[in-house]
């Protein structure tokens, strides 16, 4: 497993018009990842490692109070596809 390096990125990563989400600021490193009708659909974290940076997916579980990992991704547009589709 990859070493994580810390890295606050403040700028959030260009995504593909056709994901019709926008993202926004929560932390450094952090977006929210929000519907065009405003519904928060998870949060995408930006993570450097040695290779380059990834982009983790992350959902909030209700249940258990407290995010999920759903995966690592060299992409944005792939991290965030992932929140769409893991609804």
């Amino acid at each position: 497993m990859p070493i994580a390096v810390e890295s606050p990125e403040t700028t959030p990563p260009t995504l593909a018009p056709r994901l019709r989400v926008r993202l926004t600021a929560a932390a450094p490193s952090l977006w929210r990842v929000l519907e065009p009708g405003g519904l928060v659909i998870g949060h995408l974290q930006a993570v450097a490692q040695a290779g380059g940076t990834r982009f983790r997916a992350r959902r909030f579980h209700a249940a258990s109070h407290a995010f999920r990992d759903l995966g690592d991704f060299w992409s944005a547009d792939d991290a965030v596809e992932c929140l769409r589709l893991a609804r």
